[in-house]
């Protein structure tokens, strides 16, 4: 018998890009994994992942626990996480199976596998290369998704774009002027009555920026979602036919990608050196095109990245757990 992780943890911040992308990966697998939500103390706090001692102390009292039995297989992701996953892998013996999702920042021999999307810059011999961030979105899910919202669509036209935004990050500002020339965009593409615009912004975009969006994105044939009720996030994907997402978003650009429809990425303000040559390698590659107020279309295979990271685990899983 192949032997496989039994018990899963998922340890990250919280922060729901970061958990969604380790979702992803367990959900890959068919495990239904622990959550495991941490904080940290002062000097663990600001010096994590360089330092490399005392993570048995590391936690704050208002963190999740991290006590044994410890599972057979890690996955975790974020500054934070780091240093207390290889602690336990060191405390277990070296059972735990310990998987890091994006760049760890340290050498990844700590690690028995680490997933870094190509514009990050770790590479290793336990080191898988994605093309974009691993999600939660799979053919099963979005048609699940928009099953509980169908009704919501039917008056809408055959044609419609989901927009998904974000806002200001430590890189990236949203500002009044490119939510203004956004409006004007979307607006015009609706403006003959044949496309049907499906938005959500998020927390980052600001109480400015979407008060200006809801003002300005009504009628009939735009269903602004305005974080009452269930999420439609996943609904609007899976209905949409073009997706438009602000560049500031790793995790939502991927998610949209996964769906293998026609992407295009709004510029933000700012920007950082590893985040530009995400979308410069994204449009190269032919996945995504930046949003100029027009819709085209076009074909790519949507990126297997989720799966790929899953059947690598379980392949040298077998190997960690076989006598």
């Amino acid at each position: 018998m192949i032997p496989r992780p039994k018990t899963c943890w998922i340890m990250s911040e919280g922060i729901a890009g970061t958990e969604n992308q380790c979702l992803g990966l367990a959900e890959a697998m068919g495990l239904q994994p622990v959550i495991k939500r941490i904080k940290l103390r002062t000097p663990w706090r600001e010096l994590s992942p360089w330092l490399h001692w005392g993570h048995g102390k590391a936690l704050s009292a208002d963190s999740d626990r991290l006590e044994p039995p410890y599972p057979d297989l890690l996955i975790a992701s974020g500054r934070k996480a780091i240093g207390l996953a290889r602690h336990i892998r060191a405390v277990s013996g070296g059972k735990t199976f310990t998987v890091i999702v994006q760049d760890p920042r340290i050498d990844p021999r700590h690690f028995d596998l680490v997933a870094v999307p190509q514009h990050d810059p770790t590479r290793g011999t336990n080191v898988v290369v994605t093309t974009a961030a691993l999600n939660r979105v799979t053919p099963e899910k979005l048609a699940a998704e928009k099953a509980l919202f169908t009704d919501r669509f039917d008056s809408l036209p055959p044609v419609r774009v989901a927009v998904l935004i974000g806002g200001n990050s430590r890189a990236h500002r949203l500002t009044t002027a490119i939510t203004q020339k956004l409006c004007d965009d979307l607006l015009g593409l609706g403006a003959d009555g044949k496309v049907g615009l499906l938005v959500t912004a998020s927390r980052r975009t600001g109480a400015e920026n979407a008060a200006l969006l809801r003002e300005r994105l009504q009628g009939p044939q735009i269903d602004f979602w305005d974080g009452t009720g269930p999420n439609p996030y996943f609904a609007f994907l899976a209905a949409a036919t073009h997706i438009i997402v602000t560049e500031d978003s790793v995790s939502m650009t991927s998610e949209a990608l996964a769906t293998g429809k026609p992407v295009y990425t709004v510029p933000l303000k700012g920007g950082g050196k590893r985040l530009s040559l995400f979308h410069r390698l994204l449009q190269e590659q032919g996945f995504t095109r930046p949003f100029a107020g027009q819709l085209e279309a076009w074909s790519y295979q949507p990126p297997d990245d989720t799966l790929k990271v899953a059947h690598e685990i379980l392949t040298r899983y077998e190997g960690h757990a076989s006598p």
